[in-house]
């Protein structure tokens, strides 16, 4: 009896990143991506957010290896994380792969991890499943898709992808590929759904190359541009035309130099000959011979250029005399932080371009034209909508529809859902546990759903301790409690509510002495509660309430 093939997506479905899915078959797993995602503004002190790997934990033996299409942060920041808790193999690409062991290195897990590269277009084989890379344009290189052989057929996984007739580097994406598996029979297609709500084409990178240019022509200014430290191919662009223009090249941001260096030592770039200086050397030299390279195009508070903006860096100062050039676009939630970095740079008197309509970026993402192109090449008999929030994916579905896919055969995926393809057709009937598991990058650990919950209260309706001195002879309130209020209201502004407060304290106590009842955590637990109601019904707050017992 053949086996159902599995697809279970753990994370990218209904959101932007944290890119992570599951393909069983039989006794055997292989895992796609196992990317990071970004904190939303309300996620108060989370820094990382991962993928939830109890399913794989709980599969751990069948598990034959994990592969990863690109060396972007959503579909690789999360590996550390789960090579912590298992042992698995990793297949990719050169540069994903030296990528992935700097993540590594970080956390002391290199040495213990297999990491095995593969060329484009030489399949290999994982238990029951044979996989291919297809070389494709995205915004860094080595990014692939995958051919996926079943014993039910192949599924194609496309990764982040565009079509760039022009592209920087690495060749055209291999449409014809994709054109040979559409006329051997494609099962399903699993497609990216990030820009599936874009008309038209994307452009191509070499536009913003011709951007840079026209800013660097008659600057006499120093150019400070940041940008995604992994977009290898417009780093290339801006020391390429740094070096026409006759400026040094300075790094600063730890993620840009280590990729910058990666890339040198694989090939990936062609730096000229003494462009490049030392971020220490900058003011030695005119301005108008200077450019600088800085993280921080989404505000990151530990970023190059945030530093620069709020007066943190140590050997830059931003002032008059600076152009800084944002070539990058928003991740979805990074708008606010971005708009205080310039309102920040514009405060230092700083010129600063940031428009989108100047061509100083372009998504690595396709628009719809370039999806309907591959819904046409590879004739999907299955269509699974991956990669984006949720009305990402629905404009994506109506794509299919219109290239011809039957509606039934449309899946519209939740992170967790199993989607099963047997000889009957494919259907999502079960689930497994998937969501995001919140990290403190601090150092302290997973941040519960407890531990949320609480910083919201504190956040939005402070909280309020109540210190209550008993004595250790007989158990009796000494006095008026003692009222200590945080985020919640200004004492001295409010007397009269913090003595009825007092007041319902004591009733409270009074209430538990006449029952008799002298358990320190029963009469914290009566207080609480009496005070929240009371601020309910009168204020409608519900601060965090702390009832503390001293004995004295």
């Amino acid at each position: 009896m053949i086996s159902k093939l599995k697809i279970i997506p753990l994370g990218g479905l209904g959101e932007v990143g944290k890119n992570m899915t599951v393909f069983e078959f039989g006794s055997d797993i292989i895992i796609v991506d196992c990317g990071m995602g970004f904190p939303d503004e309300d996620m108060y002190g989370v820094d990382i957010v991962l993928p939830d790997f109890a399913y794989l934990k709980a599969n751990a033996d069948r598990i034959r290896g994990l592969i990863l299409t690109h060396g972007h942060e959503d579909h690789i920041g999360a590996v550390p994380y789960l090579l912590r808790e298992l042992d698995v193999p990793i297949y990719t690409l050169p540069l994903t792969a030296a990528l992935v062991e700097l993540k590594l290195e970080e956390h002391d897990l290199l040495y213990n991890t297999q990491i095995f590269i593969r060329k484009v277009g030489s399949p290999f084989r994982l238990g029951s499943f044979t996989i291919e890379f297809i070389h494709v344009n995205h915004s860094i290189p080595d990014s692939v898709a995958l051919a996926i052989g079943t014993p039910l057929g192949t599924v194609v996984h496309t990764g982040d992808f565009k079509i760039d007739l022009t592209p920087i580097s690495g060749g055209m994406i291999d449409l014809t590929r994709f054109g040979q598996l559409g006329k051997e029979g494609v099962l399903a297609l699993l497609s990216d759904s990030t820009n599936a709500e874009n008309p038209g084409h994307s452009a191509s990178e070499r536009k913003v190359g011709e951007s840079f240019d026209k800013l660097f022509t008659g600057c006499d200014k120093r150019i400070i541009i940041t940008t995604f430290a992994s977009n290898v191919h417009r780093l290339q662009q801006i020391i390429s035309v740094a070096a026409r223009h006759g400026r040094k090249v300075a790094i600063t941001g730890r993620s840009m130099e280590n990729i910058i260096r990666v890339s040198m030592i694989l090939g990936y770039m062609d730096i000229p000959e003494n462009v490049m200086t030392d971020i220490e050397q900058i003011n030695k030299l005119p301005k108008d011979q200077v450019v600088i390279i800085s993280t921080g195009s989404q505000g990151e508070s530990m970023s190059a250029l945030y530093r620069m903006a709020f007066s943190e860096h140590k050997q830059v100062k931003i002032g008059p005399g600076d152009r800084v050039i944002i070539s990058a676009s928003a991740i979805p939630g990074n708008e606010t932080t971005i708009s205080r970095v310039i309102d920040a740079l514009f405060h230092k008197g700083a010129e600063v371009i940031y428009d989108r309509h100047t061509d100083l970026h372009v998504s690595g993402h396709a628009c719809q034209e370039e999806h309907k192109m591959m819904l046409a090449l590879t004739k999907p008999k299955y269509f699974i909508p991956v990669h984006g929030e949720y009305r990402m994916l629905v404009k994506h579905a109506e794509l299919g529809r219109l290239m011809g896919v039957a509606p039934q055969n449309i899946v519209m995926a939740e992170n967790g859902d199993v989607i099963e393809i047997g000889k009957k057709g494919i259907s999502k009937e079960n689930s497994v546990q998937a969501g995001a598991v919140l990290l403190d990058a601090s150092g302290t650990g997973e941040v519960g759903s407890v531990v949320m919950r609480d910083r919201h209260k504190l956040a939005e309706d402070g909280m309020i301790v109540i210190v209550m001195s008993y004595s250790s002879y007989d158990h009796r309130i000494l006095g008026d409690p003692e009222i200590v209020t945080r985020g919640f209201i200004y004492v001295k502004e409010a007397e009269e509510l913090m003595e009825e407060l007092k007041r319902v304290t004591m009733e409270a106590v009074q209430s538990c002495e006449e029952a008799r009842i002298s358990d320190w955590s029963t009469i914290k637990s009566k207080v609480k509660s009496s005070v929240s109601g009371y601020l309910f019904k009168n204020v409608n707050r519900s601060p965090m309430i702390l009832p503390v017992i001293s004995e004295v």
